[in-house]
Order: C-alpha cells, then sequence, then structure tokens
C-alpha cells in the first residue's frame, strides 16, 4: 500500500478526532480538611478577638492621656510669649494633678502636694524621671506662683517636656 500524503493527512486527521483530552485532576482545596485546622482557625479568630478587645479597651481608658497631651501642646505655644509664660506654667502644674486624677483614685491622687506629688510623680513616671529643675518648678507653682515669671523661655521649654514625657509615660497599674 502506498501512502500518499493526501491519505496520511486523512489518516492523521481521523486518529487525532478520536484522541481524548488529557485528564486534569480536581484543583486543590483550601478548605481545611482536618480537624486540627479547625482548632487552628478557632484559635486564630480568638486571639484576633481577644487582641481587639484589649486595644479598643486600652484605646478609651487612654482617652484622658490624649486630652492632656492636646492641652499640653496648646500651653507649649505659648511658652514663648513673656507676657503669658507664667500663666501657661501655672496650667502646666494644673494639667498634671488632672492627669493624674484622671487615671488613679481621687482620694490616692487629690491630696499629695510637695515632696509627696513630687514622689508619686517619680514612681509613676516610667520611662521618665522628674529631674531636680521640675522638681523645683512644681514646688514654686504650688507655693510662690510670683516665681514663675522669671523662669526662662529654655526652663519653661524643658519642664513642658518632662510633663510631656510622664502624661505619656506613666504608669496605671491595672
Amino acid at each position: 500500500m502506498i501512502f500518499t500524503p493526501q491519505a496520511v493527512h486523512l489518516t492523521s486527521q481521523e486518529e487525532l478526532a478520536d484522541l481524548a483530552d488529557i485528564a486534569v485532576p480536581d484543583p486543590v482545596s483550601w478548605y481545611p480538611q482536618t480537624w486540627g485546622w479547625w482548632v487552628l482557625v478557632g484559635a486564630l479568630v480568638v486571639a484576633a478577638l481577644v487582641f481587639a478587645v484589649r486595644r479598643i479597651r486600652r484605646y478609651v481608658a487612654n482617652r484622658y492621656r490624649r486630652a492632656a497631651l492636646e492641652e499640653l501642646a496648646a500651653l507649649e505655644a505659648t511658652l514663648d510669649n513673656e507676657s503669658r509664660r507664667a500663666a501657661a506654667l501655672a496650667e502646666l502644674a494644673v494639667l498634671l494633678k488632672r492627669t493624674a486624677l484622671g487615671a488613679w483614685p481621687r482620694a490616692e491622687v487629690a491630696s499629695l502636694s510637695g515632696r509627696a506629688w513630687i514622689d508619686f510623680l517619680r514612681r509613676h513616671g516610667g520611662r521618665t524621671d522628674i529631674d531636680e529643675r521640675m522638681a523645683q518648678f512644681l514646688d514654686d507653682t504650688e507655693y510662690r506662683p510670683e516665681s514663675l515669671a522669671s523662669v526662662s523661655p529654655e526652663d519653661a521649654q524643658a519642664c513642658a517636656q518632662a510633663a510631656r514625657g510622664w502624661i505619656e509615660g506613666h504608669r496605671v497599674s491595672a
């Protein structure tokens, strides 16, 4: 039998028509197949919920801190103004006391003054230390407010920075 190109072509066409497509396996499912994966997914969901609840509670609990920082920013803007500096420094000391009252029970904080107040600030200051200049400023604010008029702009800014550090970093026991 002699094959002609046309005959070969026809034979190839017939053979190709009889071929079936390649069998492709079903795609692998991402759906968890065993109970262990369900436990892991459940644990991750619970952990995410606990994390979210804790973050929300911390955000709500620190509302007083955010308000104090906003007020401090407004006070810092007036510390360079010589005619307003003494009043701003007096308000700065009051702001520290109000911030502490927002975080601790009134019975624990309201009666503190002088050395006891400074010791309280140092105990709960976190990463910020109340240095002697800030301690002197708080003492002067409480007992000699007329001396605030002689505070230099640099000392006033340093006191504001110390107050900012305390407001941002104080630790409240749970």
